[in-house]
């Protein structure tokens, strides 16, 4: 759907972490601003409204966003030049209204009412003070018991420990609950039923505060009731959500592919497929491989020992043709989980721990966030 009537240059670089001011309106267009204070508030936002060019210092160069209704662009003509200056209309067929963007220093035009689900979003951002989108990582097993769970908590776990903002969804519904792996099944917080209605943007400070927190992480679960299945649109919505609030998001994933599946799949920014050193798990892994490579294109394998003779985890690798991350190594005391007292990756000196650590550590370099 189209949104935005038109753009002059790119978009403003985002804000930082945590939550900022408001954006700055500016407008004597009472209809107009009716129309932005309702926007302002579907986006949880409080602005700042004033006719002209605010006489407070400061006030124009530091809103995050400004929002100039179209009879005000010869009021703040001479005002300094910033990033972030929308041109807010409603004459769809006024061609003069790129001359006085262009006059303003705006970086979009946009159109009411056409505009305005992007501009709910827009300023929604800036309440939220979004910054780099978290890096999201996917796991998958290449067989029924590969350990994908478990890695998928250990790297979960071990991202909070360096503290990072960490977010473990559980994207498989007939899992068992990642709660439970975590111990925190009776933990108080939404799951992921409660969100089956999500349409359009989700909050991602509301999506956050709902959830579980254990283990400094915060965790989206599945509960024990009969729903097994959530909408496409509020996979993407919720997803979208986590997503923006930076830090990293891991997703322990189904080997099956459906619809909600898919839209993981297209926000992840890496997968690990988990295989055992087993030649039949290898050639199941290659048929999961081939399904989930249709929609994510950094695919990579993680070998589970032991090994038979003649296989090892480059061997492994090389079979699947997907690059290597490592050999995933056993922890003691998992063996058992009915007796485990701690989850995946709990033990900073244990060698499941070490693995998570140096995978983050080289995926975050990768990104460019570390």
């Amino acid at each position: 759907m189209e949104t935005v009537a038109g753009t002059v240059t790119h978009d403003p670089p985002p804000g930082a972490g945590g939550r900022q001011r408001g954006p700055l309106i500016v407008t004597e267009d009472t209809e107009l601003l009716d129309d932005l204070l309702r926007l302002c508030a579907a986006a949880g936002a409080t602005p700042e409204v004033h006719h002209g060019v605010p006489e407070r210092r400061g006030s124009w160069e530091a809103a995050p966003l400004v929002l100039v209704g179209d009879d005000a662009a010869r009021r703040v003509r001479g005002a300094v030049r910033r990033r972030g200056v929308v041109l807010v209309g409603r004459d769809q067929d006024d061609s003069g209204v790129w001359r006085r963007a262009v006059e303003i220093g705006a970086e979009h035009v946009l159109m009411l009412p056409d505009g305005e689900q992007w501009l709910v979003d827009r300023i929604a951002d800036v309440a939220e003070g979004v910054g780099r989108p978290a890096l999201t990582v996917g796991v998958i097993g290449g067989r029924g018991g590969a350990g994908a769970s478990t890695l998928a908590c250990a790297l979960a776990v071990t991202s909070a420990r360096e503290g990072l903002r960490t977010l473990l969804v559980d994207a498989d519904p007939l899992g068992g609950g990642l709660d439970v792996l975590l111990g925190g099944e009776t933990a108080e917080g939404l799951r992921w039923p409660a969100f089956a209605s999500s349409r359009g943007r989700v909050g991602g400070g509301a999506l956050e505060e709902s959830l579980p927190e254990l283990h400094a992480l915060r965790v989206l679960s599945w509960d024990r009731g009969d729903r097994i299945a959530v909408p496409p649109q509020a996979v993407r919505a919720v997803l979208a959500a986590a997503r923006r609030r930076g830090g990293t998001v891991v997703v322990d994933l189904p080997r099956r592919i459906d619809d909600g599946v898919a839209e993981v799949l297209t926000q992840l920014d890496v997968g690990v497929l988990v295989v055992p050193a087993e030649l039949r798990a290898v050639a199941a892994a290659g048929r999961v491989a081939s399904a989930v490579g249709m929609v994510l294109r950094d695919l990579r394998v993680a070998v589970r020992g032991p090994y038979p003779p003649g296989l090892d985890d480059r061997e492994v690798a090389r079979l699947l043709g997907l690059p290597l991350v490592g050999e995933v190594p056993a922890e003691p005391g998992l063996s058992r989980p009915d007796e485990a007292t701690a989850p995946p990756g709990a033990a900073p000196r244990g060698p499941l721990a070490r693995f998570c650590k140096e995978f983050w550590e080289r995926a975050l370099v990768e990104a460019g966030t570390a």
